[in-house]
Protein backbone atom coordinates (compact mmCIF):
# COMPACT_ATOMS: atom_id res chain seq x y z
CA UNK A 1 0.00 0.00 0.00
CA UNK A 2 1.94 3.01 -1.22
CA UNK A 3 1.11 6.34 0.34
CA UNK A 4 -1.22 8.44 -1.82
CA UNK A 5 0.00 11.77 -3.13
CA UNK A 6 -1.52 15.20 -3.65
CA UNK A 7 -0.35 18.34 -5.50
CA UNK A 8 1.53 21.11 -3.62
CA UNK A 9 -0.96 23.19 -1.64
CA UNK A 10 -3.66 20.62 -2.35
CA UNK A 11 -5.28 17.83 -0.37
CA UNK A 12 -5.85 14.12 -0.80
CA UNK A 13 -9.62 14.66 -1.04
CA UNK A 14 -9.09 16.94 -4.04
CA UNK A 15 -7.45 14.02 -5.87
CA UNK A 16 -10.49 11.76 -5.45
CA UNK A 17 -12.24 10.75 -8.67
CA UNK A 18 -15.52 11.52 -6.91
CA UNK A 19 -16.38 12.98 -3.51
CA UNK A 20 -19.49 12.10 -1.51
CA UNK A 21 -20.23 15.83 -1.60
CA UNK A 22 -20.91 15.42 -5.33
CA UNK A 23 -23.09 12.29 -5.19
CA UNK A 24 -26.61 13.21 -6.44
CA UNK A 25 -29.45 12.52 -4.01
CA UNK A 26 -33.00 12.87 -5.37
CA UNK A 27 -35.03 14.28 -2.49
CA UNK A 28 -38.21 14.00 -4.61
CA UNK A 29 -37.65 10.29 -5.16
CA UNK A 30 -37.27 8.89 -1.64
CA UNK A 31 -33.71 10.26 -1.38
CA UNK A 32 -32.55 8.02 -4.24
CA UNK A 33 -28.74 7.88 -4.31
CA UNK A 34 -27.13 7.84 -7.75
CA UNK A 35 -25.31 4.52 -8.18
CA UNK A 36 -22.35 5.41 -10.42
CA UNK A 37 -21.26 8.49 -8.47
CA UNK A 38 -21.69 6.69 -5.14
CA UNK A 39 -19.50 3.77 -6.23
CA UNK A 40 -16.81 6.11 -7.56
CA UNK A 41 -16.86 8.01 -4.25
CA UNK A 42 -16.67 4.80 -2.20
CA UNK A 43 -13.76 3.58 -4.31
CA UNK A 44 -11.99 6.92 -3.87
CA UNK A 45 -12.43 6.82 -0.09
CA UNK A 46 -10.39 3.61 0.14
CA UNK A 47 -7.22 5.56 -0.72
CA UNK A 48 -7.49 7.00 2.80
CA UNK A 49 -6.56 3.56 4.08
CA UNK A 50 -3.32 3.90 2.11
CA UNK A 51 -2.70 7.15 4.02
CA UNK A 52 -3.05 5.16 7.23
CA UNK A 53 0.10 3.49 5.95
CA UNK A 54 -0.19 0.02 7.39
CA UNK A 55 -0.63 -3.30 5.60
CA UNK A 56 -2.98 -4.13 8.47
CA UNK A 57 -5.58 -1.98 6.72
CA UNK A 58 -5.34 -4.02 3.50
CA UNK A 59 -8.20 -6.35 4.55
CA UNK A 60 -10.40 -3.34 5.38
CA UNK A 61 -9.70 -1.79 1.98
CA UNK A 62 -10.10 -5.02 0.02
CA UNK A 63 -13.38 -5.78 1.81
CA UNK A 64 -14.84 -2.42 0.76
CA UNK A 65 -13.56 -2.71 -2.81
CA UNK A 66 -14.98 -6.23 -3.03
CA UNK A 67 -18.41 -4.90 -2.14
CA UNK A 68 -18.08 -2.08 -4.67
CA UNK A 69 -17.31 -4.76 -7.28
CA UNK A 70 -20.49 -6.70 -6.43
CA UNK A 71 -22.56 -3.54 -6.93
CA UNK A 72 -20.83 -2.65 -10.20
CA UNK A 73 -21.47 -6.15 -11.55
CA UNK A 74 -25.19 -5.87 -10.78
CA UNK A 75 -25.27 -2.39 -12.30
CA UNK A 76 -23.65 -3.70 -15.49
CA UNK A 77 -26.04 -6.65 -15.64
CA UNK A 78 -29.17 -4.50 -15.27
CA UNK A 79 -28.28 -0.83 -15.88
CA UNK A 80 -31.83 0.43 -16.38
CA UNK A 81 -32.87 -1.07 -13.04
CA UNK A 82 -29.81 0.18 -11.15
CA UNK A 83 -29.62 3.92 -11.74
CA UNK A 84 -29.92 4.53 -8.02
CA UNK A 85 -28.92 2.30 -5.11
CA UNK A 86 -32.42 1.79 -3.79
CA UNK A 87 -33.73 0.67 -7.20
CA UNK A 88 -30.72 -1.62 -7.63
CA UNK A 89 -31.54 -3.38 -4.36
CA UNK A 90 -35.28 -3.68 -4.93
CA UNK A 91 -34.84 -4.96 -8.48
CA UNK A 92 -32.13 -7.45 -7.56
CA UNK A 93 -34.27 -8.87 -4.76
CA UNK A 94 -37.09 -9.43 -7.29
CA UNK A 95 -34.76 -11.91 -9.03
CA UNK A 96 -34.42 -13.87 -5.76
CA UNK A 97 -30.75 -12.90 -5.53
CA UNK A 98 -29.06 -10.65 -2.98
CA UNK A 99 -25.34 -10.56 -3.87
CA UNK A 100 -25.20 -6.80 -4.55
CA UNK A 101 -27.80 -6.06 -1.87
CA UNK A 102 -25.65 -7.77 0.75
CA UNK A 103 -22.59 -6.05 -0.70
CA UNK A 104 -24.25 -2.67 -0.20
CA UNK A 105 -25.14 -3.56 3.39
CA UNK A 106 -21.50 -4.38 4.19
CA UNK A 107 -20.21 -1.40 2.23
CA UNK A 108 -22.49 0.99 4.12
CA UNK A 109 -21.25 -0.51 7.40
CA UNK A 110 -17.65 0.03 6.28
CA UNK A 111 -18.40 3.61 5.28
CA UNK A 112 -20.18 4.21 8.59
CA UNK A 113 -17.14 2.86 10.44
CA UNK A 114 -14.76 5.16 8.54
CA UNK A 115 -17.02 8.19 8.88
CA UNK A 116 -17.50 7.79 12.63
CA UNK A 117 -13.79 7.16 13.25
CA UNK A 118 -12.57 10.21 11.33
CA UNK A 119 -15.37 12.46 12.62
CA UNK A 120 -14.57 11.49 16.21
CA UNK A 121 -10.87 12.08 15.63
CA UNK A 122 -11.50 15.54 14.16
CA UNK A 123 -13.73 16.43 17.11
CA UNK A 124 -11.16 15.29 19.70
CA UNK A 125 -7.91 17.17 19.11
CA UNK A 126 -5.87 15.05 21.49
CA UNK A 127 -7.30 11.63 20.61
CA UNK A 128 -5.14 9.21 18.66
CA UNK A 129 -6.51 7.49 15.56
CA UNK A 130 -6.25 4.02 17.11
CA UNK A 131 -8.75 5.06 19.80
CA UNK A 132 -11.14 6.68 17.31
CA UNK A 133 -11.06 3.69 14.95
CA UNK A 134 -11.41 1.18 17.79
CA UNK A 135 -14.46 3.00 19.16
CA UNK A 136 -16.00 3.24 15.69
CA UNK A 137 -15.35 -0.43 15.01
CA UNK A 138 -17.13 -1.41 18.21
CA UNK A 139 -20.29 0.44 17.22
CA UNK A 140 -20.43 -0.44 13.51
CA UNK A 141 -18.68 -3.53 12.13
CA UNK A 142 -17.71 -5.54 15.21
CA UNK A 143 -21.25 -6.70 16.13
CA UNK A 144 -21.57 -8.24 12.65
CA UNK A 145 -18.12 -9.85 12.43
CA UNK A 146 -17.38 -13.48 13.29
CA UNK A 147 -14.53 -14.73 15.48
CA UNK A 148 -12.17 -15.13 12.52
CA UNK A 149 -12.60 -11.59 11.20
CA UNK A 150 -12.51 -9.63 14.47
CA UNK A 151 -8.76 -10.16 15.12
CA UNK A 152 -7.93 -9.00 11.57
CA UNK A 153 -9.76 -5.72 12.06
CA UNK A 154 -8.49 -5.33 15.63
CA UNK A 155 -4.95 -5.57 14.29
CA UNK A 156 -5.71 -2.75 11.87
CA UNK A 157 -6.99 -0.54 14.72
CA UNK A 158 -3.78 -1.11 16.67
CA UNK A 159 -1.66 -0.29 13.61
CA UNK A 160 -3.08 3.22 13.12
CA UNK A 161 -0.41 5.91 12.77
CA UNK A 162 -0.12 8.79 15.21
CA UNK A 163 -2.34 11.71 14.26
CA UNK A 164 0.74 13.94 13.87
CA UNK A 165 1.88 11.59 11.08
CA UNK A 166 -1.54 10.93 9.51
CA UNK A 167 -2.96 14.39 8.82
CA UNK A 168 0.10 15.64 6.85
CA UNK A 169 -0.56 12.72 4.46
CA UNK A 170 -3.91 14.33 3.64
CA UNK A 171 -2.42 17.75 2.81
CA UNK A 172 0.23 20.31 3.77
CA UNK A 173 -2.23 22.91 5.08
CA UNK A 174 -3.76 21.42 8.24
CA UNK A 175 -6.58 23.98 8.44
CA UNK A 176 -7.55 23.29 4.82
CA UNK A 177 -7.39 19.52 5.37
CA UNK A 178 -9.65 19.58 8.43
CA UNK A 179 -12.11 22.00 6.80
CA UNK A 180 -12.43 19.85 3.66
CA UNK A 181 -12.61 16.67 5.71
CA UNK A 182 -15.50 18.02 7.81
CA UNK A 183 -17.53 18.88 4.68
CA UNK A 184 -16.68 15.51 3.14
CA UNK A 185 -17.62 13.54 6.26
CA UNK A 186 -20.89 15.45 6.67
CA UNK A 187 -21.88 14.43 3.12
CA UNK A 188 -20.86 10.83 3.81
CA UNK A 189 -22.80 10.80 7.09
CA UNK A 190 -25.94 11.96 5.28
CA UNK A 191 -25.63 9.21 2.66
CA UNK A 192 -24.96 6.51 5.26
CA UNK A 193 -28.02 7.70 7.20
CA UNK A 194 -30.21 7.41 4.11
CA UNK A 195 -28.87 3.93 3.39
CA UNK A 196 -29.36 2.71 6.96
CA UNK A 197 -32.94 3.96 6.91
CA UNK A 198 -33.60 2.23 3.59
CA UNK A 199 -31.91 -1.02 4.65
CA UNK A 200 -34.11 -1.23 7.75
CA UNK A 201 -37.21 -1.41 5.55
CA UNK A 202 -38.87 -4.69 4.60
CA UNK A 203 -38.44 -4.10 0.87
CA UNK A 204 -34.63 -4.02 1.28
CA UNK A 205 -34.36 -7.34 3.18
CA UNK A 206 -33.95 -10.85 1.86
Amino acid sequence: MSAPTFPPGGTLIETFKKSFVDVPIDADNDNAISTSEFLDAAESLTTMFDALGSVAFSPVKSDMLGNVKKLRERQLAAPAESENLQALVINELKTKKHIATEGLLWLSRGLDFTCIALSQNLAQDSEELSTSFRNAYGSTLKPHHGILIKPVFSAAMSACPYRKDFYPKLGDDHAKVTSELRVYLAALEKIVGILKGFQSRKEAKW
